[in-house]
């Protein structure tokens, strides 16, 4: 373990292109929503600017604009924590999620053609693979690829940009939840491909919601650390 307590292999590679301001906040902001770096864990400057590489300054502009985004307090003489969030701010934004991605799926099921079902069945036989691996971070992600999937043949740009604003926070409540969950979250995205392969809008919007809700409720009922 690393001293600031991140997992070995968890940092990730700063990219040089763009502004190290931005290219750390983005490698901080990965390792929050991963959970690599754990709601109310202490973010210590020097640490975090050692195991990225880069000075102290750009890690202080990063925490501030994740302080002012929400995912990290700055405490008075005590210094950055990552955030701690609340079963109500959960709540509200899963609650969101699900309105959102209830109509994105019956809008799938309006639009999507052959090979937009082709690529469901993709991502959720590689999400089947990662749950029987028991790879909780691989099955996250390809969680998240199926639904940002889903919004895509959704083909409305503007739920899209909304889903966007809150797909990371989406993947932050998730992550703990995703053993919990497992199989039985992509028997649910199953009957989700057959219901937009039949093109039967409200059994699409229906199968979101209540899966939607079941994350929710998993969320609620995780076992508290």
């Amino acid at each position: 373990m690393l001293s600031a307590g991140l997992p070995q292999g968890a940092v990730p590679k700063l990219e040089r292109p763009g502004p190290l301001r931005d290219r750390v906040y983005e490698a901080l902001l990965e390792l929050i929503t991963t959970r690599a770096l754990q709601p109310g864990q202490h973010l210590v400057e020097s640490e975090l600017a050692g195991h990225l590489g880069v000075s102290r300054q750009p890690v202080r502009e990063a925490l501030q604009r994740l302080n002012t985004e929400g995912w990290v307090d700055l405490r008075p003489a005590q210094g950055a924590f990552v955030h701690e969030p609340t079963e109500d701010e959960a709540d509200q934004l899963l609650t969101v999620r699900t309105l959102l991605e209830a109509e994105a799926a019956r809008l799938a099921a309006a639009n999507a053609g052959s090979a937009g079902v082709a690529a469901l069945e993709s991502l959720c036989a590689e999400g089947e693979k990662a749950v029987a691996a028991d790879d909780v971070d691989g099955a996250v992600a390809l969680n998240a690829a199926f639904h940002t999937k889903i919004m895509d043949l959704a083909g409305n740009a503007v739920l899209a940009e909304l889903a966007a604003q809150v797909d990371r926070r989406v993947r932050w409540y998730y992550t703990p939840v995703a053993r919990q969950r497992g199989h039985q979250s992509w028997i649910e995205h199953r009957e989700l491909i057959a219901a937009i392969t039949a093109r039967d809008e409200q059994l699409a919007t229906r199968l979101m919601r209540e899966h939607t809700e079941h994350t929710r409720r998993s969320y609620h009922e995780r076992p508290k650390t």
